[in-house]
């Protein structure tokens, strides 16, 4: 196995394992707005989310940032609940703008959650090929969260249109359920 598929599988596996909560409940709460129709917007934002993810972890592996593992660990359930808390004032109103404010959101947000992840990169990524490791990482992560996404949106589907969910009552259940986890999750974590 060459580096590219040995950190590809790194970054895969950083959100293809029950260990990756927090990171696939901040998923969960950020596509529940969207259906199999948004799949360009749920792409744009997914991407966004991977693009803060990739600044903070290429600059904390480089050791250009450093910020306490404690508060980057409360922040991310945060980032969570944050997230859940906005969905369940959500009217399904269409973005006028190109990239509305949820995608900088995203980007935001996935800074706090690549700083994260860094801790545990730093420790395996070394030197060399450092560039082409970070990709492989990146595009894993964002296969993963690709993938993870099509299984919500399948979920989705059968909620609203097989069992006939109502769409609204679905978001705000499943939201609620992120929130609660999402501060649950914070409790455990608080640094002070």
């Amino acid at each position: 196995m060459n580096n590219f598929s040995i950190y590809f599988k790194i970054g895969f596996d950083h959100i293809a394992n029950i260990g990756a909560l927090d990171h696939l409940l901040f998923m969960a709460a950020l596509t529940l707005r969207y259906q199999f129709s948004d799949w360009k917007k749920l792409l744009v934002l997914i991407t966004a989310f991977t693009i803060g993810h990739t600044i903070t972890l290429g600059f904390s592996v480089l050791n250009v940032i450093d910020f306490s593992k404690q508060w980057i660990e409360f922040l991310i359930p945060l980032t969570i609940a944050i997230t859940a808390f906005s969905n369940l004032f959500d009217k399904g109103k269409a973005y006028k703008s190109r990239f509305p404010i949820i995608y900088w959101v995203a980007i935001f947000f996935g800074l706090i959650h690549g700083l994260g992840f860094s801790n545990d990169l730093k420790m395996i990524i070394g030197n060399n090929g450092l560039v082409i490791k970070l990709l492989a990482a990146n595009l894993g992560i964002e296969t993963a969260q690709i993938i993870f996404v099509i299984i919500l949106l399948l979920i989705q589907l059968i909620c609203t249109h097989l069992l006939k969910t109502n769409k609204r009552e679905y978001l705000v259940f499943v939201s609620g359920v992120i929130l609660g986890i999402a501060l649950y999750i914070a409790a455990l974590r608080k640094p002070f």
